[in-house]
């Protein structure tokens, strides 16, 4: 049973749905797995639990808005 398991910062509810079912289409075209047993999960994280380049999600997000 193949699972598919994402993690990611904040999302809404249409884009979880969404994540999910493109996923899942894409995979199992190519992998040629009916639908029916793949597996996903999403794993919402803070930004503050996210680093690049030595700074947080949130501050590089800040650091955007102020330009």
């Amino acid at each position: 049973m193949p699972y598919i398991k994402i993690e990611s910062g904040k999302l809404t509810d249409e884009q979880k749905i969404l994540l999910i079912k493109r996923l899942t289409e894409v995979s199992s075209e190519i992998m040629n797995i009916p639908q029916e047993f793949f597996t996903t999960t999403i794993t919402e994280l803070p930004d503050k639990n996210f680093g690049i380049g030595g700074k947080t999600i949130d501050i590089i997000k800040e650091e955007h808005k102020n330009k």
